[in-house]
């Protein structure tokens, strides 16, 4: 019987560990299931199609970046790029910003420009400098600002599609049900009302797919810090600032400005806190980076609402956060171990 025992030689490192990038991603994409499910629940079958589509367009447009030359002239694409749950992370969060009732084309092609133009032409994975699903989101507020502000209020429905769901592409749609509502943050804007903290909390008001039951956003948040997939200081950074800043104005008129709380529960600020501020890509990468990094965003988030032309402004936040990323990471370092 041979004893013979292979010695294996190996470069560093040589720890291993169990948080790879597809385990990250799909940790990511189970906390979504119950925000998926109230979607569904408050908005129907025309929740789960937006859905579908936004991350069919970022899966197809992943493949289609995948495509290799082969010895014999002949073009191959490989699927094993979309089994890191990228893709699918961002066709989900695309999704779950936008109304219910948007086309599925227009889906569809939100998913295509997040991957195309968020994520591959920066050099893929690891390399984009802004989060792709909001450079989709936002080329679509561009390009269809009326459809994107068209809003469906949840009514029970749930096994049939919403507003111009079915549209053809490119051609004039009309509101196949007729029955549209405003968001929280746009009677608050528009009309100076304020919509109850409950019905926030819970969900039961219009808007896009993430903005209902913020109570699920802040479970998901602790999953997500409980498992090291993100870390405490943006989520509670950012918060923490829009309930002062936003605290200072209600105390000084509280029949003008909303409460903080109100700020904290409507519109997607839950949804971009818990999943858009904290990619790991995008974000600085020193707890003081991160800490500056957060507070822009809530500063931003409060002024763009308060005064902006337009109710919303997480997304242009963040973004404009993401742009500042290199130079926080530039400025900001840690010391230097045995560097004095």
């Amino acid at each position: 019987m041979s004893t013979d025992k292979k010695l294996t030689v190996s470069t560093s490192p040589f720890l291993h560990d169990k948080a790879t990038t597809p385990w990250i991603m799909y940790q990511v994409v189970y906390s979504l299931i119950p925000v998926i499910g109230a979607a569904y629940y408050f908005f129907g079958l025309g929740a789960l199609a937006v859905l579908s589509f936004s991350v069919a367009g970022c899966l197809a447009t992943e493949v289609l970046f995948s495509k290799t030359a082969q010895d014999n002239g002949k073009a191959t694409y490989s699927f094993d790029k979309i089994k890191d749950g990228s893709a699918l992370i961002t066709g989900l969060l695309l999704g779950l910003t936008l109304p219910p009732g948007f086309p599925l084309w227009m889906a569809f092609l939100g998913g295509v420009v997040s991957i195309g133009m968020g994520k591959m032409i920066w050099g893929g994975l690891g390399q984009n400098v802004f989060n792709p699903a909001l450079v989709g989101r936002a080329f679509l507020q561009a390009t269809f600002p009326t459809a994107i502000t068209t809003w469906s209020p949840p009514d029970g429905r749930y096994f049939e599609f919403r507003g111009n769901n079915i549209g053809i592409p490119f051609f004039k749609a009309e509101n196949v049900d007729g029955v549209t509502t405003a968001t929280p943050l746009s009677k608050m804007k528009f009309d100076h009302y304020f919509t109850d903290w409950q019905d926030l909390l819970f969900g039961n008001t219009g808007g896009s797919l993430g903005e209902t039951c913020g109570i699920l956003f802040v479970l998901a948040g602790i999953y997500l810090i409980a498992r090291k997939i993100i870390h405490w200081r943006i989520p509670v950074a950012l918060l923490l600032t829009v309930i002062v800043f936003s605290g200072i104005f209600w105390l000084i008129d509280p029949l003008r400005y909303p409460s903080p709380v109100f700020m904290l529960f409507s519109g997607g600020l839950m949804l971009g806190t818990v999943y858009m501020a904290t990619d790991l890509v995008t974000s600085p990468i020193t707890p003081k980076g991160a800490w500056i990094y957060a507070i822009g965003i809530g500063v931003f988030v409060v002024l763009i609402r308060l005064w902006g032309g337009l109710p919303e402004g997480v997304m242009y936040a963040i973004l404009l956060m993401n742009a500042a990323t290199p130079l926080i990471n530039k400025y900001v370092k840690v010391k230097t171990y045995g560097y004095k």
